[in-house]
Formats: structure tokens, sequence, C-alpha cells
């Protein structure tokens, strides 16, 4: 039994890629600037999720299903402007992971008032700390021990709500440390919550609570991570073909970042780690398209010894061009599945790797290697109008 076969894309193509770079160029400098000027905070900037720009996440599990929309109503009249509430897990758990930025829930003057308070009636070592950042915990020292319940009174006097009273180790001899913890954003979130959707029965599972300083920490290391990569594979590129390939495939692969970028940026999703992700995974998809075209070209090369570049590489696109759409479609095929019934995360990361194969092909059809002819153009020129070894030497006699 034999299966008939058939080819989406015919064998011999003859489509003139290399001769539409300069429209392809043009159009792809014009994306690449707007994702970069949209991008930046003095236009409009991204939307930086809880792990770069810190703050807090709480899933929060209900009885019975609740329209995003009401909560984050609910959490956005409490004063956290832009909380992000998506669905967590499947819908039939009714669980949602609620994100909120840090805001400062105690003034200065709440702290001086319990600090005050606390130095009048215990014997407190030292100068108390509170960090703004951390929030929400005052830490003391005393010279003698008081117990829990005498420093929650003390604290509470003052009329601040007090959650946890922690005793620690001592920082210098001789001394007691406690950590009064206040009620911080989860106790106003889930009291919020309990009030609107009591016959709910919300329930918060987790809490977790990312700083400022590491979400900077975090944005800069997964800047990073996406240049050393991107670094390391122009290396693999240079030493696996030739270095006269690398330029090509650095400006294909920026290329195909920053259009990835650009669907965080123009559609106001969050950007955390996992778009930084999807980037790396893009780059790594980008250049194994590319590295296919490469290979073609160095074999005709070889084959065809005195043929013009511009139809060497036109040549090696149109021979590879079924292989490199049924790839990319088959890839993409998986994601149209995951867009359709993903959520949340799931859903940001198809839709942005979609979008990420889309311009990895096209950078590989119109980018990387076009860029390279143009690149061999330009050194080709440089070297014809330098002086020829007689002639210089002539010049100088």
């Amino acid at each position: 039994m034999q299966f008939k076969t058939f080819d989406i894309i015919p064998h011999d193509t003859k489509f003139d890629f290399v001769g539409k770079r300069h429209i392809a160029v043009a159009l792809s400098l014009i994306a690449n600037l707007a994702v970069i000027v949209f991008s930046l905070n003095a236009v409009h900037g991204l939307n930086f999720g809880v792990d770069f720009a810190g703050g807090t996440e709480m899933e929060v599990k209900f009885d019975r299903g609740v329209d995003a929309a009401d909560i984050r109503r609910s959490v956005e009249e409490l004063g956290f402007k832009d909380a992000s509430v998506q669905t967590y897990g499947p819908e039939s758990e009714h669980s949602y992971l609620i994100r909120v930025g840090r805001i400062a829930l105690m003034s200065q003057d709440d702290v001086n008032r319990v600090i005050q308070a606390v130095k009048a009636k215990l014997p407190v070592s030292g100068e108390p700390h509170f960090n703004s950042e951390v929030g929400d915990k005052i830490d003391f020292q005393f010279t003698r021990n008081p117990t829990s319940d005498e420093l929650r009174a003390v604290v509470e006097s003052t009329g601040v709500k007090v959650r946890e009273v922690r005793e620690e180790a001592g920082l210098t001899a001789g001394t007691r440390s406690f950590a009064v913890i206040t009620q911080g954003i989860r106790d106003k979130v889930e009291n919020e919550l309990q009030a609107k959707f009591s016959d709910a029965k919300p329930d918060v599972r987790r809490v977790e609570y990312v700083g400022p300083a590491v979400g900077r920490e975090l944005r800069n290391q997964g800047f990073k991570a996406i240049l050393y990569a991107m670094g390391l594979i122009v290396i693999y590129v240079g030493l696996r073909f030739d270095f006269r390939f690398s330029p090509g495939v650095i400006i294909a692969l920026l290329h195909d970042a920053i259009i990835t970028l650009g669907y965080f940026a123009f559609s106001g999703r969050e950007f955390n780690l996992t778009a930084v992700a999807v980037i790396l995974t893009v780059v790594g998809y980008s250049v194994n398209d590319t590295v296919v075209v490469y290979d073609r070209i160095r074999e005709n090369q070889a084959k065809l010894k005195g043929k013009n570049l511009a139809d060497l590489v036109n040549l090696s696109i149109n021979e590879v061009l079924g292989r490199t759409f049924l790839t990319s479609f088959a890839t993409a095929l998986s994601l149209v599945g995951l867009l359709i019934y993903g959520v949340g995360t799931i859903f940001d990361f198809s839709a942005a790797m979609l979008i990420g194969i889309i311009s990895g092909t096209y950078s590989t059809w119109f980018i990387a290697a076009p860029m390279t002819i143009w690149l061999e153009e330009r050194a080709e020129k440089k070297k014809a109008a330098a002086p020829r070894p007689h002639e210089a030497q002539a010049k100088s006699v």
C-alpha cells in the first residue's frame, strides 16, 4: 500500500527574496523602532509584572465561579491600582492569581507613633527598624524580655492592628529581639474578598512577595540572559560556518527578540520571567531556522563555484522553502491549541511564541541571508577602492 504525498510548497520555486530585501529591511526597521519607542517609559513602557516591578502575588480559591473583573474591581477599590487578576489552573477549580504592586500600608506617622508608644512602656535597646520596601514589620530589641502579649497590647493601643508578634534571636548579647508584623496586604485583600464574595468562600492558598530591589535585579539578569544567549549563538555560527555570517545572524536575532517584545508592549500584557523565557525560546528557534539556510548556502557555494552570491542565496532559500514552511507551520499548530484553551501565562506564552515564530521565519528569508549579501558587497567595494600593493609602492617611491 502506497500513500499519496503532496507538496504545499512546490520544489522548483523561484521567489526573489534577495530582490525584496530593501522593502523588507525598511518595514522591519519601522516595526522595530515602533516597538523600541513604545517600550520606553517616557512614551508608554512595559507592564512589568510582580517578578520585575516588585509586589505581592496571591493565589485565591473560591467555591464557585467568580468574575475576574469583579475581583479586580474589589482589589482596586482598596487602593491597589493596576491590579492583575488571572484564572489559575482549570476553570473548574475557580482559582485566581491576584497580583498587586507594592503600596505602603503604614505611613511614617504610624511607625513613629508605634515606636514612641513602645519606647515609653518597654525597655527598648537601640533604634527600632522599619523598612518600607519590606513593610508591615517593625523590629525591636529589648534589654529584658517582654511577653508577646505585652508588646502586642502596646502596639494595638496606638490603633495599629497586629497580625503576629514573633520572637527572634537577639542581635547583641543580653538583648531580646521581636518582630511586630502588622496587618498587611494579604489581610487587607483577604478581608475585602470575604466581605464581597462571602458566599463563594474565598481561601488564600499562597502569598509571595517580591521586593522592588529584587525585582530590579531579576529584570537586569533577565535582559543579560538574553544578550548572553545571543552572543554565544553568534560565536557558534561564526565557528560553525564563517564569521562573515555572524552579523546577519545577530541582526536577525535582535529583530525577532524586539518583535516578540512588541507583543507585550502593544498588548499591555504582563512582562515577567515567562516573557524572558519566550524571547529566549524564540531566539533559539530563529537561529535554528537560519542555520538551515546558511548550511544550504555553504553547500551550494562549494557546488556552484563562480555563481553570484545573491543568486546562491535565492537558490538556497528556495531549496529549503518547503522544509522551513512546514516546520514553522507544525510548530504554530501546537501553539494554536494552547491559544484556544490556555489562559493567563499560558496564553501569553503561546501568543508571543506564535509571533516570534512568524518573525523568525520572515527574518531568515528577508533579513539574515540578504544582510550577509549586503555586508559582502560592502567588503568587496571597500577592497576595490583600496590601493593595490604595487600602486601603493609606486606612490611611496
